[in-house]
């Protein structure tokens, strides 16, 4: 274990020289750490746009850049050759998450310190950045609270300030505000409400939906949650 270390200390401080152990130590020193990066991408995300395939090209991507920085490595005319054949290549992907890209650059970042043999970088950098992304997690920093969402629902009647939906709005959320009420007019008793609310606690929309479609009249309540919906 020392000599491995020793050699990963030698070669960060000389800099890059193609050797087919160097390679080798350079592309499983970035399957190891891509795989730590993938790791923390799965256990950290919580949004609703999951990808196993983009798990999986975290992976890769630390390795093949690797490899790359491994293949340019003092030679100029071999980099700007490179540099021509990657520009034929399109991608078309559409990242949705800034989150994402975020973990794609850390993946490049990880692969070039690799493949330049820049190991001790590579591995403290790998350890900083999954300190920092789990402290970002457990610490559910940036988080807004309270939520804002859409509420609509259909009542046999019209709505009065001491009706069993309005004491349900002042319970579970912070504000609400009336958008549009359609329907009531002509001999038409059923008018659908539409609300624009600010939760109290997001924890709680099951109690509050339950409440509201339990009160007399209320019918085809939906909630429409605007930070889960952005993360579609």
């Amino acid at each position: 274990m020392q000599a491995i270390w020793r050699s990963i200390e030698n070669a960060s401080a000389i800099g890059p020289e193609f050797s087919v152990q160097a390679l080798l130590l350079s592309l499983l020193l970035a399957f190891v750490l891509g795989q730590l990066l993938a790791w923390l991408y799965y256990f950290t995300h919580n949004g609703l746009s999951y990808s196993r395939s983009f798990v999986q090209a975290l992976i890769l991507i630390t390795v093949i850049v690797s490899m790359v920085m491994s293949t340019i490595a003092g030679s100029f005319v071999v980099a700007v050759g490179l540099m021509g054949a990657l520009s034929i290549i399109r991608f078309r992907n559409i990242i949705k998450d800034t989150r994402d890209i975020a973990f794609i650059f850390c993946a490049l970042v990880i692969g070039m310190a690799a493949g330049s043999q820049r190991y001790v970088i590579a591995i403290v950098g790998t350890l900083a950045l999954s300190m920092i992304i789990l402290y970002l997690y457990l610490s559910d920093f940036g988080t807004h609270r309270p939520h804002n969402a859409f509420l609509r629902f259909t009542l046999d009647g019209h709505l009065s300030p001491d009706h069993p939906v309005m004491v349900t709005l002042k319970k579970f959320c912070r504000a609400h505000t009336m958008i549009s009420s359609d329907g009531g007019d002509f001999g038409e008793r059923t008018v659908e409400y539409a609300y624009q609310v600010m939760l109290k606690n997001a924890a709680k929309n099951e109690i509050m939906m339950d409440e509201l479609q339990k009160a007399e009249g209320v019918k085809n309540v939906s909630l429409t949650v605007q930070e889960q919906l952005l993360q579609i």
